[in-house]
């Protein structure tokens, strides 16, 4: 398949060389930043351009890998080339593409990207929504050729999906930088505390992370939780974070013991 690429961050990146690798070529890459559209169309041997007016027309699909805010309005200036259009956001829904495109789809991949880490690629959830049956069926196939776990979900599924994955990724590595914070102020390294993410991480790779909490809230340990709050008398916002989720752990977990 022909395809290009509307933007050059990390999704696109990945994206475009798990295509390329796949046997799929990369027609042209766009990008606000030529530069940055040069150095991605560099590795995938595909032009670079900074004009959507510029697009070659011998491409099959357009896949849009750009801000959230800047989906739609980009769907808006490519309708006009009459091809299949799919977005990789996991936030934005089919519906608003339709005021503009009949081809449009979406090819989400549910995975952190970082430019300068790989990864394999065929463990990465791809998920797949299109406004036929004929169009998911083409986003399935193309999935496939790059992915092992490939699924077919609605948009209002996807959103549920993004909101939990921003608990799951984003907000669990922000409590990663509060503890190296921690750890930094006391004269220690974040090494420290890497073999305990990991062992997390392992531990939930088969089963609920329900099922797998310790600590001290699910202990209802008050002479433990009383002390980290007395350390943290100093930084009240994370005395307020800390109060938040131990009370959550405590309601959870005594909602199904039955003890309400």
């Amino acid at each position: 398949m022909r395809i290009t690429i509307v933007g050059s961050g990390n999704v696109a990146t990945h994206i475009s060389a798990a295509l390329k690798n796949a046997g799929h070529r990369i027609v042209q890459v766009y990008s606000r930043n030529l530069h940055n559209a040069a150095l991605l169309a560099y590795h995938v041997g595909a032009e670079a351009t900074d004009d959507l007016n510029a697009l070659t027309i011998n491409t099959d699909l357009f896949i849009i890998s750009v801000k959230d805010d800047a989906v739609v309005p980009t769907i808006a200036q490519l309708a006009k080339y009459g091809k299949l259009i799919a977005h990789t956001s996991g936030a934005v829904e089919l519906l608003p593409m339709l005021q503009f495109t009949q081809q449009a789809g979406v090819f989400y991949p549910l995975q952190t990207f970082s430019k300068t880490k790989e990864l394999n690629f065929r463990e990465v959830p791809m998920c797949i929504e299109g406004v036929s049956e004929a169009i998911t069926k083409t986003l399935e196939d193309l999935a496939r050729d790059i992915s092992n776990k490939v699924y077919r979900i609605s948009s209002q599924q996807r959103k549920v999906l993004h909101l939990a994955a921003v608990f799951a990724c984003n907000f669990t590595n922000h409590l990663y930088g509060v503890g190296e914070g921690l750890l930094k102020d006391s004269g220690m390294s974040f090494d420290m505390l890497r073999p305990l993410i990991a062992e997390t991480a392992d531990k939930i790779k088969e089963r609920s992370p329900f099922k797998v909490q310790t600590g001290p809230a699910v202990r209802n340990d008050e002479t433990t939780m009383a002390a980290h709050l007395q350390l943290l008398e100093q930084q009240p916002h994370l005395q307020d974070v800390y109060k938040m989720l131990s009370q959550d752990i405590i309601k959870n977990h005594n909602e199904v013991n039955g003890d309400r």
